[in-house]
């Protein structure tokens, strides 16, 4: 059960590891772009493509769609970047259903766990497996697998590392639970807990009064989706790419400084933000050497 590309990397490596796929359950198709062409995940197009018959319910209580679910007898279920949920679904199969989640839990719970890591500024995470609860990701922990985030690293490129790393996990754990070698292990449910809520738009925009590792670590976690933003000339730069300067700004937090050729940085409470990839309202998304060659400021 998985929706996006993070997903599809595990089915794989499922599929190469000789584990019997006997279904997919992924997001209904949807409209997208300018001619409002149906999309389809990217789980179903390598399902289709590997012919492993496709489960696309709008809702997941539909009793048409439990009887087919059900008709499958699947030992197992598997989740990996999916919605929640319901426990007639999740406590369907005789082994019960596992998870993986983008991060070391108990640490992270929630949507968006590969974005509040970078933005907190972390030095590391990982990828954890778990059977489901009620709780969302609060189940008993099986495996998990750590990797360090380097100071410069985005939220795409630790999505990246991630997305491998955790379908090697999930087939380590598949056969643990293959073989009965599993001692799960009870997550705490209190304690000094980081969540990480889904993002909205609010979250995305800079606030120039704060300090420039902050703001840094922002546009590193936004980084390619949503994007870290904030506004030129009353229309919204995004910024995918930045450096961070920690020399003392010397003018007023949120004010820019530029050459009008090779380099624009807002100044932050305590430091610079140098910009390098970003997109212009109305724009495309470019280097901003090129940004700067056809704007003035």
């Amino acid at each position: 059960m998985g929706t996006p590309d993070f997903a599809v990397s595990s089915l794989d490596a499922l599929v190469q590891a000789n584990f019997d796929v006997v279904a997919v359950v992924t997001a209904p198709d949807r409209p997208a772009g300018r001619g409002q062409k149906l999309n389809e995940s990217a789980v179903k197009k390598y399902a289709v493509e590997k012919h492993i018959p496709v489960l696309q319910p709008e809702k997941l209580k539909n009793p048409e769609f439990l009887e087919t679910l059900a008709s499958y007898k699947a030992d197992l279920q598997v989740v990996v970047a999916f919605r929640m949920l319901p426990e007639v679904v999740w406590n369907m199969p005789p082994k019960g259903t596992i998870n993986l989640h983008g991060s070391l839990l108990p640490q992270y719970r929630g949507a968006a766990p590969i974005n509040h890591a970078i933005i907190n500024g972390e030095k590391e995470s990982g990828v954890t497996t778990f059977f489901l609860t009620h709780e969302i990701d609060t189940g008993n922990i099986i495996l998990s697998d750590s990797v360090a985030i380097a100071d410069d690293e985005t939220a795409g490129e630790l999505h990246d590392k991630l997305m491998h790393v955790g379908a090697n996990l999930l087939v380590k754990t598949l056969k643990a639970i293959e073989a009965g070698e599993v001692s799960e292990q009870p997550q705490p449910q209190s304690g000094d807990l980081k969540h990480a809520p889904k993002i909205f738009k609010d979250d995305c925009k800079i606030d120039w009064n704060n300090q420039a590792q902050a703001i840094y670590n922002l546009i590193r976690g936004l980084s390619p989706y949503p994007t870290a933003f904030t506004f030129l000339n009353d229309k919204t730069l995004k910024i995918f790419k930045a450096e961070l300067e920690d020399k003392e700004p010397g003018i007023v937090a949120g004010g820019f400084l530029t050459d009008g050729k090779t380099y624009l940085k807002f100044a932050a409470k305590d430091g610079f933000i140098k910009l390098l990839d970003i997109q212009y309202e109305g724009k495309k998304r470019m280097l901003i050497e090129d940004f700067l060659r056809g704007m003035r400021l």
